[in-house]
C-alpha cells in the first residue's frame, strides 16, 4: 500500500481520483480549500446538484467501503501548509486514524484554478491565477526538494498549452535541428488565457526542478474532460464529482448537454471550427493511475498528451443535437459571435499515443455514452438555472 496525497481533492477531478485510489488499496489524503465551491457562490454560477463537503464524502466513503480518505482543508499558498503535509505536522480535519500517513509516495497536483474565462474577467482574476497557480506549485517543488526526491509529482497540465501550431503536436517534447546541430526541446508554447499561461509556467518550474535536483516528474497534458459517473462514484449518489455547466467552471460537453436539456440553444463560438482532444472523466483516472504505476525516473520530465479523440465544437454540437433529438428534447444550435480571440479554424494534429502505451483502455464520446450522461443530467433539469449558462466573458 502506497501513500497517495492529492492537492484539490475537492474538484471536479480530485475527489474521484481519490475514491479511484482509495478503492484500489492505497492511503490517501486529500487537500483543498473550497476555493472552487465558494467562487461558484461569489459568481453566481450553478452546479447540477448539491455536493457534500469533502469531509461528508469522506465519511460516506467509509460508512460504504471501510476505506478511509483523510481529509486537510487548508490553503497551499502557503508553504507551511504544504511542508505540513510532508514533515508530520498536517492536522487532519477529517480522519479514522489521526495518526501522520507518512510522506507520500505520489503527489497528484490539481490544486488550481481551472478556469480560463475566469482567469481574464479582470486584473484581480488574472491576480489570483498566476498567484494560486504559481505559488502552489513552487511550495510543492521545495517540499518535495527539501523531504522526499524520491516522491513521484503527477501534475495536471493542459493541451492548451500548446495552442494550435500549425505543426503536429508532439508529447511534450520536440527535436530540432539548427545550422547543422541537434537538440531536444520542451514543444514551443502559445498560451491563449492566463490560465493557460500560468499552466505554462507550472511546466517551466518543474523542469527547472527536474534538471537541478533530480526530481520525478510527470506532466499530463489533459484536454478538456465530459461526464460525472465512475466506478466508485455508483456507490452512492452523494459521492459524484462537482459538475457544472456554467461558461466559467463548465466543459463544452457537459455545458451543451445541460442547453440541450433545458431548451438553451447550443452555445457555438464563432465558426464552430475550434478543434481540440476530449476524454472520458474515467479515463482521467486511469491516466493518472497508469502514470502512478509506472513513475518518472529520477531527473526525468516526463509529459504525456492525455487526449483520446479529437472534435471541433460543431461536431460536438451536431452530436449533442442529434442524441438529443432522439431522446424527445428539441435540440438548437445557434452560432454566437465568438468572445475569445482565437483562430476558428485551425490545423490540429496531436500525438496521443503514451498514455495507450501503458495501458489506458480508452473510452470514447459514442451516442451511447452520451445518452446516458442526458439521462443523468435530465434527473437534475429543476437545478438548471438558464440565466448563468452564458455571460459572455471577452478576451
Amino acid at each position: 500500500m502506497t501513500h497517495i496525497l492529492i492537492l484539490g481533492g475537492d474538484g471536479y477531478l480530485g475527489w474521484p481520483t481519490a475514491m479511484y485510489f482509495s478503492n484500489r488499496g492505497h492511503a490517501v489524503t486529500v487537500v483543498d480549500n473550497y476555493w472552487r465551491r465558494n467562487t461558484c457562490n461569489t459568481q453566481d454560477v450553478g452546479m447540477l446538484y448539491p455536493v457534500p463537503t469533502l469531509q461528508e464524502r469522506a465519511k460516506i466513503w467509509f460508512e460504504k467501503t471501510g476505506k478511509e480518505i483523510k481529509v486537510v482543508i487548508g490553503d497551499l499558498t502557503d508553504p507551511e501548509i504544504m511542508r505540513g503535509l510532508f514533515d508530520g505536522r498536517v492536522r487532519y480535519d477529517w480522519a479514522v486514524n489521526p495518526e501522520f500517513s507518512g510522506i507520500p509516495e505520489t503527489v497528484v497536483h490539481y490544486a488550481e484554478q481551472p478556469s480560463a474565462p475566469y482567469s481574464v474577467m479582470n486584473y484581480k482574476t488574472a491576480n489570483f491565477t498566476l498567484s494560486n497557480n504559481l505559488l502552489v506549485t513552487n511550495n510543492l517543488m521545495f517540499a518535495v526538494r527539501d523531504f522526499s526526491r524520491e516522491t513521484h509529482i503527477i501534475k495536471l497540465g493542459t493541451m492548451g498549452e500548446y495552442g494550435t501550431p500549425n505543426i503536429d503536436i508532439e508529447e511534450g517534447w520536440l527535436e530540432i535541428e539548427h545550422k547543422g546541430r541537434k537538440g531536444k526541446f520542451l514543444f514551443p508554447r502559445q498560451a491563449s488565457s492566463l490560465y493557460h499561461t500560468s499552466k505554462i509556467m507550472d511546466t517551466d518550474l518543474f523542469w527547472f526542478g527536474v534538471r537541478m535536483w533530480n526530481l520525478r516528474v510527470t506532466d499530463l497534458m489533459q484536454g478538456p474532460v465530459y461526464g460525472m459517473e465512475t466506478e466508485e462514484s455508483a456507490i452512492d449518489s452523494r459521492l459524484k464529482p462537482i459538475f457544472n455547466y456554467d461558461e466559467i467552471f463548465g466543459t463544452v460537453v457537459n455545458r451543451f448537454i445541460a442547453q440541450a436539456v433545458v431548451g438553451y440553444p447550443l452555445t457555438v463560438y464563432g465558426k464552430g471550427g475550434q478543434t481540440r482532444g476530449y476524454l472520458n472523466i474515467k479515463d482521467t483516472l486511469q491516466c493518472v493511475h497508469m502514470s502512478e504505476k509506472t513513475p518518472a525516473k529520477a531527473g526525468e520530465l516526463r509529459i504525456f498528451n492525455q487526449i483520446m479523440e479529437t472534435f471541433s465544437v460543431n461536431q460536438l454540437a451536431e452530436l449533442t443535437q442529434k442524441v438529443g433529438n432522439g431522446m424527445g428534447f428539441n435540440v438548437e444550435i445557434k452560432s454566437l459571435e465568438n468572445p475569445r480571440k482565437e483562430a476558428e479554424e485551425h490545423y490540429y494534429n496531436p500525438t496521443y499515443q503514451g498514455l495507450i502505451d501503458l495501458g489506458v483502455q480508452p473510452h470514447y464520446l459514442t451516442t451511447e455514452v452520451m445518452t446516458g450522461m442526458f439521462a443523468l443530467v435530465a434527473e437534475h433539469k429543476e437545478n438548471i438555472r438558464k440565466e448563468v449558462i452564458f455571460r459572455g466573458v471577452r478576451w
